[in-house]
């Protein structure tokens, strides 16, 4: 694999490993350092590298829920308009080349490498910065991305903060419009152990007089919280749960029909994505869309062009059917409830059969109560990530939950709990992969043979 810099992705992604990775770090391991929580070593970052997040059209979203799918809605929607998109997201399912996106496909391994070897040099400086310090892996990540976006010039870039987003890395930019999803409890040992508290960090993405489209929120403490921040800066709030009203026509196994209403007008979508949680997602695309008709060609037939075209993998995704098996990335308790009532409506079984593995780090006992009161068999597995929960201990925690130790299994892999899963299977039945994004994208490798990066829980520090 020849690239221009002469860096090879293998080497690449050695050098991405040898930075801090937070992302595979427990949240239990202890308080995380102030500098994390510094947005000074990103800025003189950038600013050593001519500031490329200084970018035209950014869409910058956060929240607890949905955000993942209402950037991959808004960056569809943008590219049904014919404009050039950027798409930075994480974390990944199989390859780190997935979370940097140009117009809906993630950037070649040789331009990833690239843009690593580009990056590293200021890296190197700003690591010998007493004002600054060595990038963490999100960081060197979010640099790499805003570096790729300037070089081409992308018409729009839609951005996906990390974890939170006062402090997170990319809340440096100056976006068109910021958009927050639902907010609940996930992170609590970093964003605060209060629906008020997280929500005043996620709120830390709204910047003075910029529009904020602020998704229906399931607890009132979030939509206050947000609301009053949205206020002392002076940001035009647009209240989705006021501004667009929904009604879902019909279900199916694909996805959903559904009507979408503003005072600009009507949009009939046929949304590819399963659960009704989606179409509020929706909702909140087009209202953002809506902001972003001031700076784009975006007409009504492009939002429903880009809406009926979204893809977002592992999210209630259908892997294959008879049986059915769906993967889904659900990893606390509110989520998970939300993916096994969304089976019921759209998925019609006989029988649930769960292939479940957890982050240790995640509300495991909850989450292992719900599935414990709707599936007739689990099959306890562990992912490859390094935080997650052993598959003995997973069983274990089904047992607890009350399952009769006939009804719970172990596997070795997720790929062998698949196995495992469809020997007990009928054809009338639903096996499910959840409990972690890691548990489900390697659900996507068994069945759709996807081969996937692989990489070592520890790496040598590079010079």
């Amino acid at each position: 694999m020849t690239t221009a810099s002469g860096l090879t992705y293998p080497a690449a992604i050695s050098r991405l490993l040898s930075l801090v990775d937070h992302e595979r770090r427990s949240a239990t391991a202890g308080p995380r350092q102030k500098r994390i929580y510094d947005l000074r070593s990103i800025a003189r970052l950038l600013r050593r590298m001519d500031d490329p997040h200084q970018l035209p059209g950014i869409v910058h979203i956060t929240g607890t829920k949905g955000k993942g799918s209402t950037a991959a809605m808004l960056e569809s929607i943008l590219r049904a308009a014919g404009c050039s998109t950027g798409f930075f997201s994480s974390p990944h399912l199989h390859s780190f080349c997935e979370r940097i996106r140009i117009d809906g496909a993630p950037v070649s391994p040789e331009t990833f490498a690239d843009l690593v070897a580009t990056v590293w040099p200021y890296h190197l400086a700003n690591a010998a910065d007493p004002d600054a310090g060595p990038a963490t892996l999100f960081e060197f990540l979010t640099a790499m991305a805003f570096r790729h976006f300037k070089d081409i010039q992308t018409d729009a870039s839609v951005i996906e903060v990390g974890l939170g987003g006062r402090l997170d890395a990319t809340n440096v930019v100056q976006p068109a419009v910021s958009v927050i999803t639902p907010v609940s409890l996930d992170h609590m040992a970093i964003l605060g152990s209060t629906i008020g508290a997280i929500a005043a960090d996620k709120a830390g993405i709204i910047k003075p007089d910029t529009p904020v489209v602020i998704a229906p929120q399931q607890f009132d403490p979030a939509d206050g919280v947000i609301h009053a921040v949205a206020a002392s800066r002076r940001a035009p709030a647009i209240r989705v749960a006021d501004a667009v009203s929904w009604h879902i026509h019909e279900r199916h196994d694909y996805g959903m029909d559904l009507s979408i209403h503003t005072h600009q007008g009507d949009y009939p979508v046929r949304l590819p994505l399963l659960g009704d949680f989606q179409a509020a997602n929706a909702a909140t695309a087009v209202a953002t869309a809506e902001i972003l008709a001031d700076h784009f060609p975006l007409t009504r037939r492009a939002v429903t062009f880009g809406l009926n075209g979204v893809e977002w993998p592992a999210r209630l995704e259908v892997l294959r059917h008879t049986p059915a098996i769906v993967a889904d990335g659900a990893h606390n308790d509110h989520s998970l409830a939300s993916a096994l009532s969304t089976l019921s409506d759209y998925l019609p079984h006989r029988r649930l059969i769960a292939v479940a593995g957890f982050s240790r780090d995640k509300q495991v006992t909850a989450m292992a109560n719900l599935l414990a009161q709707r599936a007739h068999r689990i099959i306890a597995v562990r992912s490859r990530h390094p935080r997650s929960l052993s598959a003995n201990d997973t069983a274990a925690a089904f047992r607890d939950a009350g399952l009769p130790a006939s009804r719970v299994a172990a596997a070795s892999d997720v790929a062998a709990g698949i196995a495992q899963a469809l020997n007990a299977a009928n054809a009338d039945d639903l096996i499910l992969a959840t409990g972690s994004l890691f548990v489900a994208a390697e659900a996507r490798e068994a069945i759709l043979d996807i081969t996937p990066e692989t990489y070592p829980d520890l790496t040598p520090a590079l010079p």
